[in-house]
């Protein structure tokens, strides 16, 4: 049979128990997605939200044993002559990505995890090839976005 999209009813939505075929069911399992859509942008937002606090967390954690180090070492420390006579002024390695820190990196996976459960719902709502279901997680997603997108864009400015 090929997939296409369709209105009527009789479709296991994510369950073999879940088939709605009225169109009370239709609608009622549509607005279920719409906002499961909705909270899949939120989970995104929070998350977003979260990477920006851990990261200047960790970038602080950092800052600190640097500055410790720094203190306990700079007598230890001569700075290199270069031939001309001058000296060079030794900085602090910069770190390319945060270090593992279990107290963020396990609710990150936890609440990746939440995510791609959801996503992975919606997904199988839209094979569902309904078109009431497709239309329902599109708009739903995109009301979410408009609500909770700027939660995950912070973390870049």
């Amino acid at each position: 049979m090929i997939p296409y999209l369709h209105t009527k009813g009789g479709d296991n939505l994510l369950f073999k128990s879940w088939t709605p075929l009225s169109h009370d069911a239709i609608a009622g399992a549509s607005v279920v997605l719409f906002f499961l859509a909705i909270l899949e942008r939120l989970v995104n937002g929070v998350r977003g939200r979260l990477e920006g606090y851990w990261a200047s967390n960790a970038l602080r954690r950092y800052e600190e044993h640097v500055v410790e180090d720094d203190n306990t070492s700079c007598s230890k420390l001569e700075s290199p002559s270069l031939p001309n006579g001058s000296k060079l002024i030794l900085a602090p390695r910069r770190r390319i990505m945060q270090p593992f820190i279990l107290a963020h990196d396990l609710p990150r996976g936890i609440i990746y995890m939440f995510q791609a459960t959801i996503t992975y719902t919606l997904m199988l709502g839209v094979m569902s090839f309904h078109a009431g279901y497709f239309v329902s997680i599109i708009v739903g997603l995109g009301v979410g976005e408009v609500i909770f997108g700027r939660w995950a864009l912070a973390t870049h400015h």
